[in-house]
């Protein structure tokens, strides 16, 4: 009898897990609470999968030898919870795709940085001539590679929620950005929950292995001595100290190990401190996998930025529209503002993940000339910032949102699209919420 594997979810990582479930042998069952869309459809019924949407039938379900759960799936959804309750095993997509491969693995995570990193390591290791995919929150999924490609390297972005579900996966590189509170409400509000589950991209690692981190990180330093860490330490920072595997002196940007070599730092293609880092831990990692000094160095200088991220979209009337979409926590858009050179008109607000927002008060009061709440609730943002004594306004579309901005900027000025926040409440993804703002904008 064939192992039966059932995957819940049927998104990108689901239907990648149940092509590569089937290549490998197993009854394989895919189901899904929500409507399958089109292409991925296409993608299991071309292979004969057996798949539901709409529901979750239960003796179709209870009778995995294991279950794939999508990392979208709360840990507490009814199902997740009957499934452990009988002590069916349940795990991630990317640990199962791990079983089916003997490629280096370069993993990213942290609660900022991580899909800017990602991509840019990928951009190194490609301009290098390595065979290399690009997976996890990015790209195809992983399993769905593994099963249909052949390649040495992943480079592979990883949420909490993904790593939440890895158990014996291997990443042979480990970068970890930094830790800020996000996604709280998955973690019974609980930050140490998180920080545990972040960790968890070091958990199999031999001596053989990297872990590249940002050295100033308070809750890295405090973390650190708790977990029997085998990899080498790779730290990296802004100031220059002992042990650091990269810094800044003298608006040079040094790397120290495995070779030693450096580069100005106007020539980094991402400005701001944020993507400094960003620069850093990918020009490390490159660096570990033995890339030539000259190949990173050019790599770091004319790689291109990520979309939705600081994405700036166009000027009207003299006012610069940019568009953060991807800022979907408070940390996010931290960093946003304190790169804006200009007053600069927020546009804030969407599904709240158990938000903070003193972090950016500061901030707010420095540089906004205006706020736009844009959500179906925005009670919170008007008891935290109404006594800050700027020009607000309530919209509940992007298109009065735009507008609204257009009104409220002076010549001169930024309109910045930062949420904070989730865009469940109004958008089907933080891509469709950026999208809609370019589309705005540029009909101004």
């Amino acid at each position: 009898m064939a192992k039966r594997i059932v995957i819940l979810g049927a998104g990108e990582s689901g239907a990648g897990a149940a092509v590569l479930a089937q290549k490998q042998g197993f009854d394989t069952f895919v189901s899904d609470m929500s409507l399958i869309k089109d292409k991925y459809k296409n993608m299991l019924n071309e292979r004969g999968i057996q798949w539901e949407e709409g529901r979750h039938t239960e003796e179709l379900i209870l009778n995995a030898d294991e279950v794939i759960k999508s990392p979208g799936i709360p840990n507490d959804a009814p199902m997740i919870l009957k499934l452990k309750e009988q002590g069916t095993p349940i795990i991630s997509e990317i640990e199962f795709a791990g079983r089916y491969t003997n490629a280096k693995m370069i993993c990213i995570t942290g609660s900022n940085g991580k899909t800017t990193t990602t991509s840019l390591i990928y951009h190194i290791f490609k301009k290098a001539g390595l065979n290399v995919g690009l997976a996890g929150n990015i790209g195809q999924s992983l399993a769905y590679q593994v099963a249909e490609c052949n390649y040495d390297y992943y480079v592979i972005e990883l949420s909490s929620f993904q790593l939440d579900n890895m158990y014996k996966f291997h990443a042979n590189i480990a970068v970890l950005m930094n830790i800020t509170p996000d996604h709280l409400d998955r973690y019974d509000y609980k930050m140490q929950n998180y920080v545990d589950a972040k960790f968890r991209i070091i958990q199999n690692q031999t001596d053989n292995d990297a872990f590249i981190f940002w050295n100033d990180d308070p809750v890295i330093q405090k973390e650190l001595h708790k977990y029997g860490i085998h990899g080498h330490y790779y730290p990296f920072a802004e100031k220059k100290e002992e042990g650091l595997a990269a810094f800044v002196e003298q608006n040079k940007v040094y790397f120290t190990k495995p070779i030693e070599f450096n580069m100005e730092q106007e020539e980094l293609a991402l400005t701001g401190t944020h993507n400094l880092f960003n620069s850093m831990a990918a020009g490390i990692s490159a660096n570990i996998a033995g890339i030539r000094k000259e190949c990173i160095r050019e790599a770091l200088s004319d790689f291109k930025g990520v979309e939705h991220r600081l994405e700036k979209v166009t000027r009207v009337r003299g006012v610069d529209y940019i568009n953060d979409s991807k800022a979907t926590n408070v940390n996010s858009c931290w960093y946003a503002l304190n790169s804006m050179k200009t007053k600069t008109v927020l546009i804030l607000g969407g599904k709240d993940k158990g938000n903070d927002y003193n972090e950016i008060a500061d901030l707010v009061k420095e540089k906004c000339s205006g706020l736009i709440f844009l959500g179906l609730h925005n009670e919170k943002l008007h008891d935290f910032f109404d006594g800050f004594g700027l020009p607000i306004a309530d919209v509940q579309s992007m298109k009065d949102a735009v507008d609204a901005a257009y009104r409220m900027a002076k010549k001169g000025e930024t309109v910045l699209l930062s949420p904070c926040c989730a865009s469940f409440d109004l958008f089907k993804s933080y891509e469709d919420r950026g999208d809609q703002f370019k589309e705005c904008v540029r009909n101004l």
